[in-house]
């Protein structure tokens, strides 16, 4: 299969798309109709409003000429800069400061209303300036932030409050406005809030989960189910085959699992079907040669009957493993036809030991005669008689050789316990493979 959209690639555009909507998002927040105004918002709002009232509330009790220490004593409490301007721009009080332009324009911008010079007039009623008909009102203490302006070159942040600074006897009321300066957001404590940032953060999560959840998804899926064909195909199983619908490299690792499969299957099954196939043609020649060693040794003399028994041994040999080819042939071959009945296995094993075993050999047989397994009763026995072939093989002179069975979770686990020499660690996982022995040379003594 070829590859179209390599999945790296897949996985860079992906987490570029990821920032790119969380750039946009961010954008509109920033500079759409919430702006910056969204920081000063809800508790930091009305920490500001209350701070920014008991300033204004502490200047209209003190002569104008102490105005200055005021706010001076205020900013350092705060860590930010407590400036006092008119709407033309003129500085009433704190720290001599030249505003930008933005900051500037926004003195006299169209949100506020209210008597002073270029102002709505109308007239103070107990903190309740009452504008003429059909024009809003605006109340006093704790008003909102009237603006807020980020500027660069340096980096500051302005915040403009309104500040009512009182009425003289026949004038109309004074009306300035408070202005707070900081270098960066958190503004000494005043005026930032985490909770936002947090919920913020929270969301950017949830939103980043959410997108990289299909991808990701989509990637384990693929590797999950390739590690279970993988491991089927480990334990013989090659009729597994991988979906095959991605276009990228796990599409191409899948289908190359599947070729595989279909190779390993083709080449196993061929292999068996040959050993089979060998294993029925030698079967006529060794039988013919078993009945050219039966007439040999009715014609042989005393002398030479010793090697006449040798080649009959040598014989018998071989059509015992030629059998055991053949089964084992068939049995791989014609898997699924094995057919599962219920059978005693008492019987199974008494059958495989009177097959295996002389009168002197010392076999004890654990297995109460009511226990009943599923299975195949042929190759049930065959398979018990290779287990106590091996134990009389291998440890039939160390002692007894006990054959036993118990239930563990609705199964029946059946034991052949020996005192031979047994396997190896490493060798324990290779031991059911076909024909396998710890020595290599295969001699008729190992």
């Amino acid at each position: 299969m070829k590859r179209r959209f390599p999945l790296y690639l897949k996985i860079v555009l992906w987490f570029l798309l990821n920032l790119l909507l969380l750039g946009v998002v961010g954008l509109i927040i920033l500079e759409g109709k919430f702006g910056l105004d969204m920081l000063v918002s809800g508790p930091v709002s009305h920490r500001i409003a209350v701070v920014s009232e008991a300033i204004i509330s502490e200047l209209r009790a003190r002569p104008v000429s102490d105005w200055n220490s005021v706010l001076e004593n205020r900013s350092a409490n705060y860590g930010v800069k407590f400036l006092l301007f008119e709407d033309d721009g003129t500085q009433l009080a704190g720290e001599t400061t030249l505003l930008p332009a933005d900051v500037r324009q926004r003195l006299r911008g169209p949100e506020w209303h209210g008597p002073g010079p270029g102002r709505t007039h109308g007239r103070f009623e107990e903190n309740r300036f009452v504008l003429p008909t059909n024009a809003p009102a605006f109340r006093f203490p704790l008003p909102p932030p009237r603006f807020v302006v980020r500027t660069s070159s340096p980096t500051r942040y302005w915040i403009g409050m309104p500040a009512f600074l009182g009425r003289q006897p026949g004038e109309a009321p004074h009306f300035a406005t408070l202005v707070i300066a900081s270098r960066n957001l958190y503004g000494g404590g005043l005026f930032f809030d985490a909770k936002p940032l947090f919920i913020a953060a929270l969301w950017v999560l949830l939103f980043s989960t959410l997108f990289w959840f299909p991808l990701v998804r989509g990637i384990t899926r693929s590797l999950s189910q390739m590690t279970r064909a993988t491991e089927r195909i480990a334990e013989g199983q090659f009729d597994v085959r991988v979906p095959v619908r991605r276009r990228d490299e796990l599409g191409q690792l899948g289908g190359s699992v599947n070729r595989m499969a279909e190779r390993l299957e083709g080449f196993v099954s061929g292999q068996k079907r040959f050993l089979g196939d060998t294993a029925h043609e030698l079967c006529t020649p060794l039988a013919r040669i078993q009945m050219a060693v039966g007439i040999l040794e009715q014609r042989s003399t005393e002398a030479t009957q010793s090697y006449v028994q040798d080649v009959r041994e040598e014989v018998q040999h071989m059509s015992e493993l030629v059998a055991e080819l053949l089964s084992f042939s068939k049995a791989s071959l014609a898997r699924a036809e094995v057919k599962m009945q219920p059978i005693k296995l008492r019987s199974i094993v008494e059958k495989a030991v009177e097959r295996e075993t002389d009168p002197g050999s010392d076999l004890q047989i654990e297995i109460p005669p009511d226990v009943e397994v599923l299975g195949d009763s042929d190759l049930l026995q065959r398979a018990v008689a290779n287990l106590i072939r091996n134990a009389l093989r291998y440890a039939g002179g160390n002692g007894p050789i006990r054959i036993c069975s118990r239930d563990e979770a609705g199964f029946v686990l059946l034991s052949i316990i020996d005192s031979g020499p047994g396997v190896p660690e490493e060798f324990l996982q290779r031991l059911f493979d076909p024909f396998f022995r710890l020595d290599d040379a295969r001699t008729r003594r190992s």
